[in-house]
């Protein structure tokens, strides 16, 4: 054999580990993600799917799209991501979920933190059908709920704001201001779509003598929880939040699901689905883990005392 055939023999030996290498990068099965602004909830899937034995590299890959707590390119993140055509796409609150529904009825879809029945994106938790399945966030409930324990908390107010991100369903609203009338309270509505009018919303409720805010559950508000929470301290509103994060942030007081839950037990859906399952055969979950939060340190900022009732059931207080 001639010096020249016998390297090039050896190089293409060489060159075939190579390309079985890539060729099972290129098989490796893909999910998209569309974050509306919430990495650290992200975060807690990828756990999910680690535990369930996916390692990112060697046995699935994520494309990622993150819109940062803004709205805007939510509609375009979704458009690119489905026509890279991933093997699922996982999705969370309800704006992000609607975009992924309208831009493929094919490829699967797994949301998270979104009110399937409330925002229309399945019409039977049991069975959905469909390209989509997830995990239900139960918020017009939770709605109510929150209001309850935040005049518990502080049984003397009469006047309360609420902060509503526009671009949730506003059914959640009205969930909260049935409550408020049972309740006996004045309620003022303050919607909002950017963070930038986050401080006029605040001047308008202390304007309105509100003595207390309560903050709708909203992804948009999550990404941006370090500004409202600052922004409760600067005046001096007790606020009631969505969950535990908040009261971690400096909040006063949080009561709903597990998010971090939420996201691990999606990675069980989209594991079944790489498997072969059909989404729309997958029944919708919801929560099972709730939890009440409490910052002691942020109620002696704002000269509260908390009924020692409402803390002995929490399930978490920050001293």
């Amino acid at each position: 054999m001639r010096r020249r055939d016998f390297i090039a023999l050896l190089g293409g030996a060489a060159a075939w580990p190579l390309a079985a290498r890539a060729q099972q990068r290129a098989a490796l099965p893909q999910i998209g993600i569309l974050d509306p602004g919430i990495p650290q909830h992200f975060g807690a899937f990828r756990t999910g799917m680690r535990d369930l034995g996916y390692v990112e590299g060697k046995s699935i890959s994520y494309i990622y799209r993150s819109a940062a707590g803004r709205a805007g390119p939510i509609s375009q993140f979704a458009s690119e991501l489905v026509a890279l055509k991933p093997d699922v796409i996982v999705g969370a609150s309800a704006v992000p979920v609607h975009a992924l529904k309208d831009a493929t009825s094919t490829i699967p879809i797994v949301f998270v933190l979104a009110d399937a029945l409330t925002i229309g994106v399945v019409s039977n938790l049991a069975h959905p059908g469909g390209n989509l399945t997830g995990l239900s966030f139960l918020n017009t409930e939770l709605s109510a709920k929150r209001l309850e324990l935040l005049l518990e908390a502080l049984p003397n107010i009469r006047r309360i704001a609420v902060l509503r991100d526009l671009n949730t369903p506003r059914i959640w609203a009205e969930a909260t201001e049935e409550a408020s009338r049972r309740l006996g309270l004045s309620l003022q509505l303050l919607e909002v779509a950017e963070p930038e009018t986050f401080e006029s919303a605040f001047e308008g409720a202390v304007n309105a003598r509100a003595e207390a805010l309560d903050v709708l559950a909203s992804a948009f508000f999550n990404s941006h929880k370090g500004r409202l929470t600052e922004l409760a301290a600067k005046y001096q509103l007790p606020t009631m939040y969505e969950h535990d994060d908040f009261v971690r942030t400096g909040g006063l007081i949080a009561y709903g699901p597990s998010i971090p839950d939420l996201f691990r037990r999606a990675a069980t859906h989209v594991d079944r689905i790489l498997k072969g399952a059909k989404p729309g055969d997958l029944p919708v979950e919801q929560p099972t883990k709730f939890a009440l939060s409490i910052n002691l340190k942020t109620a002696r900022m704002l000269g509260l005392t908390v009924p020692p009732t409402l803390l002995a059931r929490a399930d978490e207080v920050i001293e």
